[in-house]
């Protein structure tokens, strides 16, 4: 939701130009991502720093006139206006109604000249937030150095305390520019999120809130150096591979703590990436939380949020988690490698079919002078499946960057996420399991070696219930608290009677849907149904296998669990086994009862 900027405004070249009829795309045809230059570096973009919910501007879109001022939203922070098919435009609008249908809290006591403006039901908002309102006393505020549709931000210096003296950004958010509930909360959750995420270096550094009868005030660190963007556009839209990794290497770091901290950030692109300094190797800071959110392991979310270019599939499905930022990241990883970008239509609707139909190219320059592994790694975090996609801790350990100085693999949440499924399985879907994790490679094997360290297990080489809960309390942080990561443990409470040792440990934290976006996935499941037929393998009757899946006597239920049996002799057949491995979900149930 903001910047800590020292640039003018500029011109928005990644905006979408309008289109004659004759340019109008064919939404009956499947789109091409043609490769695409970035602008010219004379036009950098600059996107405004605050923008509300879409909801907001969608709500507001509906009733607001035609004048110039008001018809155009903040570019590319928002889907703004309902899309020609196939575009998801009418699940925009029901998220929009069920929004509008919550009860708003109405402000008890109306300050004197309060902004009379009201929600969608006709309450009057409550716009005050608690913050302190010593701002003036606090801080002496300089020039301004950006502006965007519902704000701007200036530099400023702190008069007294601990930091008399240091130049800070300070976002200034106008409450009138506050319409709507939603955007009251979009504030109150930045300032909440950027007090909960402390203590990585690649974090932009809050230090306090402040408001007073007109405004906001978020007082953050100054990033003197500059966007990710302008840099890119600097180098002509093109990094060598050493130098692409040593700033995906940071992009991946802070968003894997972020996501063990249950924080998704949805809105990652090169503009919200700033440098602390003019310097080459100064580091680099993650802002803009206006649009991201806490999520639990098993939460999916389903507000349509981003920036068209880096939007992930699922986000446009309605059906999302922390796996939509890694999206964001492949397309950044892209840009980076190639100076171009994956997807692209000469309208946001474009945009998104191409984004749900199209692939990316890899076939002309400078693909194939780049490393296999390179582009290995950029496929595997642009997979359309966000079960097959790798997540950011898992892409530092890719063979294609784990090698680089800096590179770190930190705890990865998925590995709680994975365990509690493991930990619910059947004795013969463990089994199976089992018999996988032995066929993985020696790069394969890596990212768990990695998280079974990051675990620290005992003297004896095995992990308990009071390892986990170690490990997450060492890495949190109070955004843990909202995300419930903590009550995620009581799904390994078994864990408290018996240990794992790293062999168990690698069938419960492999995942299956990853092994299979591999070449080698046939390999694999082949060389693992050879192990299981010798070890695991048993005659099974389709009762107790319905029993050992916990599913019911349901007759096409059955039916089902009937092919996954050898008529010969009892036992699971290879297909069986592979369905054994992914486990059988409720949707599955539910299509044949």
């Amino acid at each position: 939701m903001g910047t800590c900027t020292s640039k003018p405004p500029k011109r928005n070249p990644y905006a979408p130009q309008d289109q004659t009829p004759n340019d109008q795309p064919d939404p009956t045809k499947t789109p091409k991502s043609p490769r695409t230059p970035l602008p010219n570096p004379k036009h950098s973009p600059f996107f405004p720093f605050y923008t509300p919910s879409p909801a907001y501007l969608f709500k507001k879109s509906a009733s607001r006139d035609s004048s110039a001022e008001n018809s155009t939203p903040t570019p590319l922070r928002i889907f703004k206006k309902p899309f020609a098919p196939p575009s998801p435009a009418k699940h925009i609008r029901a998220v929009l109604r069920r929004r509008g249908q919550g009860k708003k809290k109405k402000s008890a006591i109306p300050e004197e000249g309060e902004d009379d403006s009201e929600d969608a039901a006709g309450v009057e908002l409550d716009k005050r937030f608690g913050f302190s309102k010593e701002f003036t006393s606090r801080l002496e505020v300089g020039e301004e150095v950006g502006r965007g549709h519902f704000g701007y931000t200036c530099s400023a210096r702190f008069k007294k305390g601990d930091r008399k003296g240091q130049q800070v950004a300070v976002k200034v958010i106008p409450k009138t520019k506050m319409t709507t509930a939603i955007a009251v909360e979009d504030v109150r959750r930045e300032v909440k999120l950027l007090r909960a995420l402390k203590g990585h270096s690649n974090l932009v550094q809050f230090y306090d809130a402040f408001e007073d009868f007109d405004n906001v005030y978020i007082v953050m660190e100054l990033c003197e150096g500059g966007e990710l963007l302008d840099r890119i556009l600097s180098r002509g839209g093109k990094y060598s591979e050493d130098d692409a990794k040593a700033v995906l290497v940071q992009i991946l770091s802070v968003v894997a703590f972020c996501h063990l901290q249950g924080v998704v950030h949805r809105d990652l692109k090169p503009e919200n990436f700033l440098y602390t300094s003019k310097d080459e190797n100064s580091h680099l800071k993650v802002i803009d939380f206006g649009l991201s959110d806490f999520v639990r392991p098993d939460e999916r979310l389903n507000d349509i949020v981003g920036s068209a270019y880096y939007v992930a599939p699922e986000v446009l499905h309605r059906s999302y988690s922390t796996e939509a930022d890694v999206w964001s990241i492949g397309v950044i990883a892209y840009i980076l490698l190639c100076g171009s970008r994956p997807f692209w239509a000469r309208s946001e609707s474009g945009i998104f079919r191409a984004v749900l139909k199209a692939d990316p190219g890899f076939d002309e320059a400078p693909w194939p002078s780049l490393s296999p592994e390179a582009k290995d790694f950029v496929k595997r975090l642009l997979n359309k499946d966000p079960r097959k996609r790798m997540t950011a801790a898992q892409a530092l350990s890719h063979p294609w960057i784990r090698n680089h100085n800096s590179a770190k693999v930190p705890l990865d949440i998925l590995i709680f996420r994975l365990m509690k499924q493991y930990m619910r399985s059947s004795s013969l879907r463990k089994a199976a399991l089992r018999a996988l994790s032995k066929t993985l490679t020696v790069d394969e094997l890596h990212y768990l070696k990695e998280q079974f360290a990051l675990l620290e297990p005992n003297k004896n080489g095995s992990l308990t219930l009071e390892n986990f809960r170690g490990a997450l309390t060492k890495n949190a942080t109070d955004a843990m608290k909202d995300s419930r990561i903590p009550d995620f443990l009581s799904s390994l409470n078994a864990l408290q009677y018996r240990r794992m040792d790293f062999e168990e440990f690698c069938a419960a934290g492999l995942s299956v849907h990853q092994l299979e976006a591999l070449d080698r996935w046939e390999q694999h499941a082949r060389c693992a149904y050879e192990l299981f037929e010798k070890d695991g393998n048993r005659a099974i009757v389709i009762e107790e296998l319905a029993s050992e899946l916990g599913l019911g006597p349901a007759l096409p239920v059955h039916a089902v669990l009937n092919d996954w049996i050898r008529h010969t002799d009892g036992k699971l057949s290879f297909h069986g086994f592979v369905k054994l491995l992914h486990g059988i979900s409720s949707r599955t149930v539910a299509k044949v009862t």
